[in-house]
């Protein structure tokens, strides 16, 4: 069961790793230690006030679970709210407001299996994965790992020092290739965004297909349609592909295309929310909003943050009714075939809709 309540946390420690990115390790009371116990791959959902607003936001938590850590690597984006004020103002000894750890994208290790992995990132889209990798790697002493890495330059390469230390200590184990968009270098297929063409070279090269157990890919939406699509018209297996978006752009334009196309104007949904043991209800024109920001604007306290379809904090079960989900790139299929939405993608289609949060 995931923790959707917030804690206030002491900021431990605060770093550059590059210029425009920060670590923010966190201090994890003793009283604290169990519920904060995380998987790699996972990610911390962080609540502040910023000029007199909430925000809420995910970041991946960089370290391992075996680091006895919590430490998330947060890249400053143009117009970023959050990641601004972690970047330029955020300071050791300051407190946020902190979820327990959530997300979906890891699987278990075993120690049994010679697995043999690859990873593919853009920027920030290092932070969950250098977590996969280091914990893989300690965990299962006969796998491997190799890293197809997407930056700008090489000033720009996040956490490139804990990357470079990894692969020094598993010298026969851990591969990483470095792609560059802004800096040329003597070797072209490494000049350059991550291409269908590349990765026929690599596939041809350097990825053996038939040995790679599970295929880890996080970054810019783009990208990882691109590869996930490569990869399975390829024949890899869905299940061996796991990846994670920090952003959907898709999610929100998704959103308002489907409030357009299933707005009728005419019929009302009376919603009922089921959350902390409480019940909410409230009435919308069916097709006109998605239940979570309906929820929000009746003043209603629920979880979420990245509003995008990505990081599942708002998901909830549908116990009665329609609704329309835009995407659902946080759920799983055998979540979405037992009745889990995400409520900040789900537009009521019928005259009475119920959800529990508690479920």
């Amino acid at each position: 069961m995931v923790h959707k309540q917030f804690y206030t946390l002491e900021v431990a420690s605060v770093r550059k790793t590059t210029e425009d990115c920060t670590v923010v390790s966190f201090k994890i009371d003793d009283s604290l230690r169990e519920l904060f116990q995380y998987h790699c791959g996972q990610h911390l959902t962080l609540k502040t006030t910023i000029n007199g607003k909430e925000v809420r936001r995910s970041y991946s938590l960089c370290s391992s679970p075996l680091d006895n850590k919590w430490e998330v690597a947060v890249k400053k984006i143009d117009d970023g709210l959050f990641s601004t004020y972690l970047n330029e103002q955020l300071k050791s000894g300051d407190r946020l407001e902190v979820m327990p750890p959530s997300g979906r994208f890891f699987i278990e290790s075993d120690a049994s299996q010679a697995k043999n992995y690859a990873a593919f990132a853009a920027g920030s889209g290092i932070t969950p994965v250098i977590s996969i990798i280091k914990t893989h790697l300690i965990q299962e002493p006969g796998a491997t790992f190799k890293l197809f890495y997407v930056n700008r330059h090489v000033g720009s390469i996040i956490l490139k020092e804990e990357i470079e230390a990894l692969k020094n200590y598993f010298l026969e184990r851990f591969e990483v290739f470095y792609f560059l968009t802004q800096e040329e270098r003597d070797v072209p297929l490494l000049n350059g965004r991550l291409t269908e063409e590349k990765l026929d070279t690599l596939f041809n090269r350097v990825v053996d297909r038939e040995v790679i157990s599970d295929y880890f890919l996080c970054g810019p939406e783009a990208m990882i349609f691109m590869i996930r699509n490569y990869l399975t018209n390829i024949n890899v297996p869905e299940k061996n592909i796991h990846f994670e978006l920090f952003t959907s752009e898709s999610g929100a334009q998704k959103v308002k295309k489907a409030i357009m196309t299933s707005a009728n104007g005419h019929d009302n949904c009376e919603v009922t929310i089921l959350e902390g043991g409480k019940s909410f209800k409230f009435s919308l024109p069916q097709g006109s909003n998605t239940i979570l920001d309906s929820a929000l604007q009746k003043s209603a306290d629920l979880p979420f943050a990245c509003k995008g379809g990505v990081c599942c904090t708002c998901r909830a079960k549908l116990l009665e009714g329609k609704v329309d989900m835009a995407v659902h790139y946080g759920l799983e299929q055998d979540e979405i075939d037992n009745g889990y939405i995400l409520t900040c993608q789900s537009i009521p289609l019928s005259e009475k809709v119920v959800v529990d949060f508690d479920h």
